[in-house]
């Protein structure tokens, strides 16, 4: 089958990137069409996101196109519409909930055109997102002359999401979410995790030194929660990743003691060694949309400290693989900690709980997916 791949943007390396990587493992040969390719921004990641077979927009030739971002977002509706991929067999869009519009790429009538949704886009429904809009004066009148183009924002995110022919969520909690906001049924494939091989014994919880968080450096992923309460227990924490627009390392600086150790963007072979090494990944995030990172601290044997809250909820077994703290304060999560800290939680159950969203699991519900939909189609 001649297969086409579509995602919003590639400026940064994450989770929905992850996917896209290993959709693009899959059909090798399938070109991946984007609004705009920036892979200098994908870190320790880039030299395998600059072999990848990227068609762009007109977006990619505009100055500045990577500060832009959040405008394009009124013209992606049409932009997307100019990406003619009627010819393909398949088409399967990466929609990573930045964009309204993907799947508004034109196809055949015998193109079967899927739809793997990370989420619905957070800033339209509420969720929290990466800039803080009630913070500062001029971001609270900005938001409320936004309100408008919101508007026609969700018009255009509704009529996108009843173009393909089949849905695929990320987890139950994005199922949801489609069903709330598209009316729509999406069938769950959980995205792939890297499963290491380790080459030894896991290390036993007692005998680690540390706490781990980090990843995106972001408002609503919430790690100033995890810096506060280990600063506030004088416990060791080391903190990874980068952030995005204006929240980062500098900001949550503010809130560390001398406990706390910031190691900056990692690539993958040091995030695993680091992992492996902690006493539990602390995951603060709001409505995560599945939570990766929880399922690869327990694929080394690592427990997860999380808010019990969207998708980690459907990875993390609470008692067996890891502990939730039910509210979004430092007393709750210092609660979690010493909790944990009492509790004797087994490597090896967290190793076999993360076995289930593992890459081969993905890649064969992926495939009897399209191919099983791609026979109905014809």
């Amino acid at each position: 089958m001649k297969i086409a791949l579509v995602h919003d943007y590639i400026k940064e390396y994450g989770g929905a990137e992850r996917v896209l990587e290993v959709l693009h493992e899959i059909w090798p040969k399938a070109p991946i069409y984007t609004s705009i390719f920036l892979p200098k921004f994908a870190g320790p990641n880039r030299s395998k996101v600059e072999k990848w077979n990227v068609k762009t927009s007109f977006l990619q030739h505009i100055p500045f196109k990577g500060k832009l971002l959040s405008p394009f977002r009124l013209i992606a509706p049409f932009l997307f519409k100019t990406f003619d991929l009627s010819n393909y067999d398949v088409v399967i869009v990466s929609a990573t909930g930045t964009y309204t519009s993907p799947n508004f790429v034109k196809t055949g009538k015998k193109t079967l055109h899927v739809c793997y949704c990370h989420t619905p886009p957070r800033y339209l429904y509420g969720y929290p997102v990466a800039n803080p809009w009630g913070e500062v004066l001029w971001r609270r009148v900005l938001k409320f002359f936004g309100q408008v183009p919101m508007h026609f924002l969700r018009m255009f995110d509704f009529k996108s999401a009843q173009i393909p022919d089949h849905l695929i969520a990320n987890s139950q909690e994005v199922a949801a979410r489609i069903e709330k906001f598209y009316r729509r049924k999406a069938k769950v494939i959980y995205p792939p995790v890297d499963i290491p091989k380790l080459n030894h014994e896991p290390l036993a919880i007692n005998h680690r030194k540390y706490y781990l968080t980090g990843g995106r450096l972001a408002r609503h992923k919430g790690q100033d929660l995890a810096i506060k309460a280990c600063t506030k227990m004088n416990l060791p924490l080391k903190v990874f990743g980068r952030g995005f627009a204006a929240y980062g390392e500098e900001q949550l600086r503010k809130f560390a003691g001398r406990s706390v150790e910031f190691l900056g963007e990692i690539t993958d072979r040091e995030k695993w060694k680091l992992m492996a090494g902690a006493k539990a990944l602390i995951s603060p995030s709001q409505y995560e949309d599945f939570g990766i990172m929880a399922v690869e601290s327990m694929a080394v044997g690592t427990p997860v400290i999380a808010l019990r809250s969207g998708g980690v909820v459907e990875t993390v077994v609470d008692g067996k693989t890891g502990v939730f703290f039910n509210e979004l304060s430092v007393g709750s999560l210092t609660k979690a900690i010493k909790k944990f800290e009492k509790m004797d939680i087994k490597p090896e159950n967290c190793i076999r709980q993360a076995r289930k969203f593992s890459k081969e699991r993905f890649k064969r519900e992926i495939k009897e997916f399209v191919k099983s939909h791609a026979k109905a189609k014809q």
